[in-house]
């Protein structure tokens, strides 16, 4: 197997992590690999918002709980540094392009020996009144949605195992 298939069959969600943050240089090739995921029509809706400002990472920690109704606790398990992913919701395929730029980071993460996990409830908070407050206060446009966050650090255990494939994953006709 070459190195992209063992990275992509290997590759697994982190849920505990160190507080350090990653190397400028690690971040640097994540963001890269996210910015060539493939797209609709090469219109590229997505963009990659970098939070490692605890402030700022707490503020967005505090809304992701609060779309769960359980406020005390991180859904991004302490990770440094956050992803935001959007995507321009004018371009019909926002979601689908969104979705595969933080694919792309994710595979490069693994490639790099990076923890990363893919985190819901971005558009639940850009949706809100806050979240389209700190997209104005970036200067992100109003048209822009959130797909989802790519959270990244270095792992401080080891991640589960992979479940087994279910049998009928693929279908040949």
């Amino acid at each position: 197997m070459n190195e992209v298939m063992e990275t992509i069959v290997n590759r697994r969600s982190t849920k505990k992590f160190k507080p350090e943050q990653i190397r400028e240089e690690e971040l640097q090739q994540i963001l890269l690999a996210g910015t060539y995921a493939a797209n609709g029509q090469g219109k590229q809706a997505g963009k990659i918002v970098v939070v490692q400002d605890p402030e700022t990472r707490e503020q967005l920690r505090a809304m992701n709980a609060g779309v769960m109704g359980m406020t005390d606790m991180d859904p991004f398990y302490g990770a440094p540094t956050v992803l935001v992913v959007l995507a321009d919701s004018q371009v019909r395929t926002w979601v689908e392009d969104g979705s595969l730029v933080i694919g792309n980071m994710l595979l490069a993460a693994a490639s790099l020996g990076v923890g990363a996990c893919w985190i819901h409830r971005a558009r639940e908070e850009f949706d809100a009144p806050e979240g389209k407050a700190l997209l104005k206060k970036w200067g992100v446009p109003e048209t822009y949605r959130g797909v989802g966050h790519c959270i990244l650090g270095y792992a401080a255990a080891e991640p589960a195992p992979a479940k087994a494939r279910k049998a009928d994953f693929v279908v040949r006709v």
